[in-house]
């Protein structure tokens, strides 16, 4: 993923509201959200290059998603695929905190990442770059391609439309954060992030939505889970430039994800 929004305890109905990006290149082969065969507990989508996933759910709550933190000087050439690290917790059985410390210590073979694991625990986050693991409080938060809530102005835009949006809908709906991931608008050059990948690039990338030539928001996905613990997941995929930009398809599938905290 390259934009992750998340409301945790905002929502009189949904204690866990998710809207998530994936940004990749489009020749980067993948299969849309569906159960696994080999792991039929978990639903997500696959990197079929990595074999990993970029987002997901499993039984117990266990929910997983992750971003690359954009640092181009930073890159290994052999470095393993940071997709394992979510289809990983999405098929074990540790709870989210000792996954992480687990994987913390040899965090540093991977490329940059930014990591969210949670069960009925709570959800945590933990990137290889600030080297912190952390347990999300009530609130709302944004991430991108650098840490946990940095200021980009995607991550400032997608944040006050998830806020203005849950004071605004007592029902929250697939199509209702779907709208939101969909932001298509340009910020001005002076509030663009400088991560050495030149000017070109940063305009290329800093919409909520991505439309490149090469490069760009490959699917959204909306979780809503509500006090009892049925969930709803829907992913919308699209097609890239010359197959028709405006062609999409949704998946979506409800099913029981609890959500009690201890």
């Amino acid at each position: 993923m390259c934009l992750i929004l998340l409301s945790i305890g905002m929502h009189a109905d949904n204690p866990l509201i998710v809207a998530a990006n994936r940004d990749e290149f489009y020749d980067r082969p993948a299969s849309p959200l569906a159960f696994w065969y080999e792991a039929p507990q978990v639903l997500a989508g696959r990197d079929l290059r990595g074999g990993g996933t970029w987002m997901g759910i499993a039984p117990g709550g266990r929910i997983g998603a992750l971003t690359n933190y954009r640092d181009p000087s930073s890159l290994k050439e052999n470095a393993p695929s940071r997709g394992v690290l979510v289809a990983n917790f999405l098929k074990g059985v540790e709870s989210p905190r000792k996954y992480l410390e687990r994987i913390r210590t040899s965090a540093r073979r991977y490329n940059p990442f930014n990591l969210l694991a949670g069960d009925q625990s709570g959800l945590y986050y933990y990137s290889n770059r600030s080297d912190e693991i952390r347990c999300l409080d009530s609130g709302l938060y944004g991430l991108s391609n650098h840490l946990l809530d940095t200021p980009w102005p995607k991550v400032r835009k997608g944040k006050d439309a998830l806020e203005a949006m849950l004071k605004r809908q007592k029902r929250v709906l697939p199509a209702d954060l779907f709208d939101i991931l969909m932001d298509r608008s340009l910020p001005p050059d002076h509030l663009l992030p400088d991560t050495g990948v030149g000017l070109e690039w940063e305009r290329l990338l800093s919409p909520v939505f991505i439309t490149g030539r090469t490069y760009g928001t490959r699917s959204a996905t909306a979780l809503i889970v509500n006090r009892s613990g049925r969930s709803t997941i829907a992913e919308r995929t699209f097609a890239p430039p010359g197959e028709g930009m405006n062609r999409s398809f949704t998946r979506t599938y409800r099913l029981m994800l609890p959500q009690e905290r201890t």
